[in-house]
């Protein structure tokens, strides 16, 4: 529904949606001149890190020479963490197995990059599982595409998991009033999180390609969101006066710059020694305001995103019961807005 979008993050029980975002990597080209910082040459990773406008000259070279050891964890391909496996647990319930939905036309063509793609990074393999769900090929705006599992059935035999998720509204007190925010999101954040051998057969998937099962922790079973914010939790144990995350979002606050430069590194270090790699394009370094959560924060300010303020805006109104609900969740999206305020 699109009330969804309002949130700044997402609500995983949702019963009748999945969704998985595969996407690709380009291979950076050699340099032929000796360059003494190779990480941050133009081209690099680390070139493509929004600094802030903020920072003095010295202060962005400081951050940049922060950042070089660590340019490894830069990636637009990403890591396996040593921290944690996932696991889904059916009791002694019998394999489900579903037949493959059917696909035509450019459809099996977008399934079957889809596929190949994953193999490519080793986070799917042939299967001979007697377990199968199907795949749904979701289009999105950019005329790209979504490839979902539907593990509806699955989840419905899986045993919860009651790890408690962050409260969004605590992590945004947090950085309203900090001076200095970094936020990292890593790649494929999900992929990262391998599987155990016996939940791989249980993650299978079937197509008219064939059947695969994935290695990684795929989108949309049950108690994914729980592992990865366990594994974060873990992750920055002892630093949560600095340091929040939701899911894969990352963000480190501090109210001085020397105070940031160091604690930055504690969670460098931290995700170096988890094995987890970071999207170099999605994070922000030395901001006074970033978006977090669908919010603005920083510098004493916490607001919603301006975009999301329009969809509340230019909402219709409902004119049957079934666009009823829509409305009531734009209130109760509003109300936790006044809240914070």
């Amino acid at each position: 529904m699109w009330w969804s979008c309002l949130t700044g993050y997402t609500y995983y029980p949702r019963g009748n949606v999945v969704l998985a975002v595969c996407g690709h990597w380009e291979e950076q080209g050699d340099d032929p001149l000796v360059d003494l910082f190779p990480g941050t040459r133009a081209g690099s990773p680390l070139e493509t890190i929004p600094l802030s406008d903020q920072l003095t000259p010295a202060q962005q070279a400081e951050i940049r020479g922060v950042l070089h050891p660590y340019r490894h964890l830069f990636s637009n391909q990403p890591g396996r963490t040593n921290l944690t496996v996932h696991q889904v647990q059916t009791g002694s319930h019998p394999p489900i197995r579903c037949s493959p939905f059917r696909v035509t036309g450019k459809t099996a063509q977008d399934l079957e990059r889809e596929v190949r793609d994953m193999l490519a990074l080793g986070v799917i393999q042939p299967s001979a599982s007697p377990w199968a769900s199907p795949v749904v090929l979701v289009p999105k705006k950019d005329r790209l595409i979504w490839f979902c599992v539907d593990y509806r059935k699955l989840n419905a035999i899986t045993v919860s998991d009651a790890y408690p998720m962050s409260r969004p509204d605590k992590l945004l007190d947090k950085l309203g009033g900090a001076r200095y925010l970094t936020t990292m999101d890593l790649t494929k954040g999900y992929w990262q999180v391998p599987l155990d051998a016996d939940t791989w057969l249980k993650s299978a998937f079937i197509t008219p390609l064939g059947l695969y099962e994935f290695l990684t922790l795929p989108f949309g079973l049950k108690g994914a969101p729980a592992t990865f914010q366990r594994l974060v939790d873990q992750l920055l144990k002892g630093m949560e006066s600095f340091a929040v995350a939701y899911i894969d979002d990352i963000c480190v606050f501090s109210q001085t710059w020397e105070h940031h430069v160091s604690q930055v590194r504690q969670v460098l270090d931290q995700l170096q020694e988890a094995g987890l790699i970071i999207k170099a394009e999605k994070c922000k370094v030395g901001m006074a305001e970033v978006s977090y959560l669908g919010h603005r924060v920083g510098s004493g300010h916490l607001m919603l995103e301006p975009a999301k303020v329009e969809v509340i805006r230019d909402s219709p109104a409902p004119h049957t019961k079934k666009q009823v609900p829509s409305l009531y969740w734009v209130g109760r999206i509003l109300s936790k807005v006044c809240a914070l305020l």
